[in-house]
């Protein structure tokens, strides 16, 4: 089954609606020192679901009609070699044969060659962390520019745009994630959060900026199931002064798994998708 319940874990911190998640490749290619998905296995070897296609049309059949598909959670479905086998974009052209609601999440700017074969339903979320470091800490991913430029793009086009601007990481990319929501000031959700940890995750951190991981291990200590979060207060300051600038320029924000309220209708901004 590659259309399934998103959450199967039920996090007692995630505020996303029922849902279903949809990853048309297994691993990522972004390699992001911040990932959170490198439990898995072989995760940065990307690979091809066998009979895809086929496994994804059996699936739209069994779901319920109207049912909110998130594509992708874990796996971008627009790595680099995406431009070449179309696999999405095949994907795409199936799910259009359907009355679903499909929330598009990627950290590339190739999603925008899609448009024509978007569902008539659907919105498209974009991460975007860094402005001035992106190419350290997601070293194979689009430019942050191109990626701006897509969410302008499909916003012209009348869908609604969101911006992950996730994670944002802490006396690193901070006064960064307030640039970068200035150069997207016309989408019109932002879902925000604050770096969490693993010990894999830290791991990669005492690598590249060895001085952060060293401070990182004395704020960071509330622990959420197998992540460890920063203090609540740091989170909240950081958290706060988001939402304040998104409340200036009108747009709605919500924080991901953070334990702490927002005023958006969803997290995610699957509220925007037309029902």
């Amino acid at each position: 089954m590659y259309v399934r319940p998103f959450d199967p874990w039920k996090s007692k911190l995630c505020t996303c609606p029922q849902k279903y998640s949809f990853n048309p490749y297994t691993g990522c290619s972004h390699r992001c020192i911040y990932c959170y998905s490198t439990y898995i296995p072989r995760f940065h070897e990307l690979r091809i679901k066998k009979d895809l296609l086929r496994n994804l049309l059996k699936d739209l059949e069994r779901i319920p009609k109207n049912s909110i598909v998130s594509m992708s959670n874990s796996s971008d479905p627009y790595p680099p070699i995406e431009s070449s086998l179309k696999l999405t974009r095949e994907c795409l052209k199936i799910m259009s044969n359907f009355d679903i609601r499909l929330l598009i999440l990627t950290k590339s700017n190739i999603v925008e060659r899609d448009l024509d074969v978007f569902p008539k339903k659907t919105a498209v979320s974009i991460t975007i962390t860094s402005l001035e470091t992106a190419k350290i800490i997601e070293p194979n991913a689009p430019e942050p520019e191109k990626r701006i430029q897509a969410l302008k793009i499909i916003k012209e086009c009348g869908i609604p745009v969101i911006l992950r601007l996730d994670p944002i990481i802490p006396f690193l990319t901070e006064n960064e994630a307030l640039r970068v929501l200035e150069k997207c000031d016309f989408v019109d959700h932002v879902v925000t959060s604050t770096l969490k940890l693993r010990k894999d995750i830290l791991s990669r951190f005492s690598k590249v900026f060895p001085d952060l991981a060293n401070i990182y291990r004395n704020i960071y200590t509330e622990r959420f199931g197998n992540y460890m979060y920063l203090q609540k207060d740091i989170r909240i300051r950081i958290l706060k002064q988001i939402e304040k600038k998104c409340s200036e320029f009108g747009i709605s924000c919500a924080f991901c798994r953070e334990g702490i309220p927002f005023k958006a209708k969803s997290c995610d901004g699957t509220h925007l998708i037309l029902s």
